[in-house]
């Protein structure tokens, strides 16, 4: 190939856990599965009330939703980031200076 080489798209996933995790991510699913177990036993007596048994699991789903891979990002947690820095973090502030306005009116 001329010492032309072509990287294929899914290079980086070669250094991900399973492929598709980072160190961040498990340790965070495991922080709410952590939250949650502890909640449970915590609750172990008060397991027949549904409200209560959804309440203690909302930890580890909240967890699960955030390092869930999607397409065109890495998971959820990253886009919730590129949001972010998109609209709060490097908001740019465009001027238009073109060649035909001067201070928002029409040159003649």
């Amino acid at each position: 190939m001329d010492g032309n080489y072509l990287i294929p798209a899914n290079a980086n996933r070669g250094r991900l856990i399973l492929g598709y995790f980072r160190g961040i991510d498990l340790f965070i699913f495991l922080f709410g599965v952590l939250v949650s177990f502890i909640l449970l036993i915590i609750f172990q007596d008060e397991m027949d009330n549904t409200w209560i048994a959804v309440a203690t699991l909302i930890p580890v789903g909240i967890c699960l939703l955030l390092v869930l891979p999607i397409p065109y990002q890495h998971n959820v947690l990253v886009l919730l980031q590129a949001i972010y820095n998109f609209y709060f973090v490097n908001q740019q502030k465009y001027k238009w200076r073109g060649w035909c306005f001067k201070d928002g009116e029409i040159r003649k």
